[in-house]
């Protein structure tokens, strides 16, 4: 399975986003940050992928300075990888 990850550094950042997108009609869901993302504990926000350009425009907009970028996470046989998009 594989998901699309906007990961903060900043759990409120991230609730903050998270209500963001919902009523920007994105239903994001806020998860703990994987510790594959080497963040620290973080949140992040799982994005459906058909609308990952929507939710970079507003993410872009609101200039949220925890941050940390989008990340595609694949789940294959009990692991965890993450890899950065743009």
């Amino acid at each position: 399975m594989t998901e699309i990850l906007a990961v903060f550094r900043s759990r409120a950042q991230a609730a903050d986003c998270n209500s963001r997108l919902k009523m920007n009609g994105i239903n994001a869901i806020l998860i703990n940050t994987p510790k594959e993302a080497n963040v620290g504990c973080g949140l992040s926000l799982k994005i459906p992928k058909n609308l990952l350009p929507r939710a970079k425009q507003i993410i872009a907009g609101a200039r949220y300075s925890a941050f940390y970028g989008f990340f595609v996470m694949k789940s294959l046989y009990g692991r965890t990888f993450l890899s950065r998009t743009n």
